[in-house]
């Protein structure tokens, strides 16, 4: 007996020694700093495996690495069984030192030919017959190097001309001759890269046609637009950046369509006038490639047309119009039936975004979706079984999921089962889908399902082995209702050891842009608003009027009134937070970069009776510094619109900050410049107002490291001296 009491005191001893290692039992660890802003190790999150795709009905593709070699693997979907599809280690032997399989520009849809750069040239290899080559010789930078869909060209743009190469013979086509420093043929110029193709398409500014013979592209003449200096500190004399950015109310660039016709090495330009003051973009070819489709929307932006022209001709008919009284966007996610019956939009003509099926005509066939709703994404159409499958929302606007539903409209079904947000892809014969899923309190898994939305197995998830050493705050959803009866959607962290007895400082952290939602049912995967919670702040979201979970019903209500409705709704969650018992109204404060710093400084001015404290990064200041795409979009020019312009500067309203302000900004910021802070900071000077200030010089719309990780922990000691009174120390 006397033994077997020994073995349990060593046992329980064992027991003690492993768990204060964390070897057994969770420990409710604190996340650092270092964890979270500078991404060191332990990791209590993975990344998810690089999926590839569909290789056919029964098999997807996905990235692994094993044994320091990396594999495309071919999986098949019900057993998982996997088979090497391609071997990026074995690729690797046949290439140049310098060279990666895995870090290629570009690949053709077999992933069978890879593209490379090296010092501004492109090289390309093919895995058939092992065959590596130089394509290009030039000082100048080859870029948005793109493969025909045959594999068997390569399109780029070099000194603001477009060029195609054969990769077989390597011979070279200059398709454009007049690019210039204001003038350029499939780059985009800073308004549209900005604000109508996005950042994502690096100025790529054309398109193949589906017959790898053409390729539509977009032709700019920038010299209308008035150029803002950029000032580079750097060296004895620095150096001044000019930029083309138009203002609102001031020209844009000229643009019209051009198609370029590789064998023939000519241009045929589709029926428009470059002169007029409206704006051209996203085309989409005819699967035959015998039409190109492409958008004109005018500079009032609430007239969008589709154009139909003859790539031969240049010749153009009209196959849609779309007006609404505030405003259209361009259409991204379009399907265009590969049968030749029409296209299926997402419009919001209605106030709610739904799915239309036109002929090719513009002729409505059905309205496939109605109702108070948002379908979002176009994920599959089944052109066979006449079935659209789609993502968005019925029920909960905090969740996203799969549906399917018959083109005519019928039997609308809701796939995915799970609360949260989903994010799917369907293989060829719609038999199964691969769906990354997350919700408030599961972070992201990647799981197999059958076309049903019966779930087959979880091929990869984010949670390590470490996530239950770490307790975080209580995450919760939930509605907050305001005067007019709206219920806003909102979102909290709590701190992990909440006690509804004490007072707890409150952060509002929004962006707040119209039609942006910053509620979801999606876990936190940045781990920062857990590191927040757990200093004993309470992290707090919620989305206005004018926010996604509302259409464009709700997002109309900001037209020619950016920052009135955002503002309003905030300070009505601010007086629900001040009924909270648990609430500390004299440390209640908002912060955001962008438009969220917009709206930071709008709470600090205009909402400070409600507002304490705010941090306002990469911020605007007055709607006719930005540019005029956007703000025009919901603005109007500022001639049209002078009371909502004045309504909408910070400067408006400046003399009411009484609160503790931090303002952020790189010195070189493209698109909300410095100069926004500038004068804000002129006339908060001029009042006589005291604010805090930090510049990061030379830097754009936002940073890396290392400014990144010494901004944030400027703004978490921002909060820790004026909640806590103490200075935060990075352990």
């Amino acid at each position: 007996m006397k033994s077997y009491k020994y073995l349990q005191i060593i046992f329980i001893l064992i027991l003690l020694i492993l768990s204060a290692d964390g070897i057994i039992f969770a420990q409710n660890k604190n996340l650092t700093f270092s964890q979270v802003y500078q991404f060191s190790e332990p990791r209590i999150l993975q990344r998810l495996p690089v999926m590839k795709g569909w290789l056919d009905d029964n098999h997807f593709l996905q990235m692994k690495i094993e044994n320091e070699s990396n594999y495309l693997m071919k999986v098949n979907a019900e057993s998982g069984k996997e088979d090497i599809y391609i071997d990026y280690s074995a690729i690797n032997k046949n290439l140049p030192e310098g060279f990666n399989a895995t870090r290629t520009i570009d690949e053709t849809e077999d992933s069978k030919g890879f593209l490379f750069n090296k010092e501004n040239d492109l090289y390309y290899y093919s895995t058939e017959n092992e065959n590596y080559k130089r394509l290009t010789e030039s000082e100048a930078r080859e870029n948005n190097p793109t493969f025909s869909p045959d594999g068997k060209k390569v399109s780029f743009t070099r000194e603001r001309n477009l060029f195609a190469v054969d990769v077989e013979t390597g011979e070279e086509t200059q398709l454009t001759f007049d690019g210039s420093d204001a003038v350029y043929n499939g780059w985009a110029s800073w308004v549209y890269w900005e604000e109508i193709l996005g950042r994502g398409t690096r100025n790529k500014a054309y398109w193949w046609a589906p017959n790898s013979k053409m390729i539509a592209f977009l032709w700019f003449d920038d010299s209308p637009v008035p150029k803002f200096p950029l000032y580079n500190s750097d060296g004895v004399r620095g150096e001044i950046i000019w930029q083309r950015f138009p203002k609102a109310g001031d020209p844009n660039p000229n643009v019209k369509m051009g198609i370029a016709h590789i064998e023939e090495n000519k241009i045929i330009w589709v029926e428009e006038d470059e002169n007029i003051d409206q704006y051209t973009a996203w085309p989409f070819w005819t699967k035959d490639s015998n039409e190109l489709f492409y958008q004109v929307l005018n500079r009032g932006q609430d007239s969008l047309t589709f154009f139909a022209a003859n790539p031969e001709t240049g010749k153009n008919r009209v196959a849609y119009n779309e007006v609404q009284e505030t405003w259209v966007e361009f259409y991204e996610n379009i399907y265009l039936f590969e049968n030749g019956s029409g296209f299926i939009l997402r419009s919001d003509k209605d106030g709610w975004r739904h799915l239309y099926y036109y002929d090719m005509n513009g002729d409505i066939i059905s309205r496939i979706t109605a109702g108070k709703w948002v379908a979002e994404r176009i994920v599959y159409v089944d052109e066979e079984a006449e079935v659209v499958f789609f993502e968005g929302w019925r029920d909960n606007s905090f969740n996203r999921h799969l549906y399917r539903v018959n083109l005519d409209g019928k039997e609308l079904t809701k796939i995915t089962k799970k609360d949260g947000r989903h994010e799917s892809n369907i293989s060829p014969g719609a038999s199964y889908f691969y769906c990354n899923y997350s919700s408030i309190n599961q972070p992201t898994k990647l799981e197999l399902h059958n076309i049903n939305g019966e779930f087959i197995r979880t091929i990869s998830e984010r949670k390590t082995v470490l996530y239950d050493d770490y307790l975080f705050g209580k995450t919760e959803l939930f509605k907050i209702k305001i005067q007019d009866g709206t219920e806003l959607p909102a979102k909290w962290v709590l701190p992990k050891d909440f006690d509804p007895t004490k007072k707890y400082p409150v952060i509002l952290a929004i962006y707040g842009g119209p039609g942006f939602e910053d509620v979801k049912n999606s876990y936190f995967h940045f781990l920062d608003r857990y590191f927040i919670a757990q200093s004993g702040i309470i992290y707090f979201q919620v989305d206005h009027r004018g926010s996604s979970h509302f259409g464009k019903k709700g997002t109309s209500l900001m037209h020619r009134n950016l920052g009135k409705i955002e503002i309003m709704d905030y300070i009505e969650a601010v007086e629900w937070l001040r009924e909270q018992p648990f609430v500390d109204e004299t440390k209640i404060g908002i912060e955001g970069s962008s438009y969220g710093g917009y709206m930071a400084l709008m709470g600090l001015t205009y909402g400070s009776d409600y507002f304490t404290h705010g941090y306002a990064e990469a911020p605007g200041t007055d709607w006719k510094l930005y540019d005029n795409v956007y703000t025009e979009r919901y603005m109007d020019k500022p001639d049209e619109n002078p009371d909502g312009y004045e309504f909408g500067s910070v400067m408006t309203h400046a003399e009411k900050l009484k609160g503790e302000l931090l303002i952020v900004h790189g010195t070189t910021d493209d698109n909300a410049h410095f100069q926004q802070t500038l004068q804000l900071v002129d006339v908060l000077t001029d009042l006589d107002k005291d604010f805090e200030l930090m510049i990061y010089p030379n830097e754009g719309h936002g940073w890396w490291m290392p400014k990144w990780s010494h901004s944030q922990r400027s703004k978490i000691n921002f909060w820790y001296r004026h909640f806590f009174g103490e200075e935060f120390v990075v352990e």
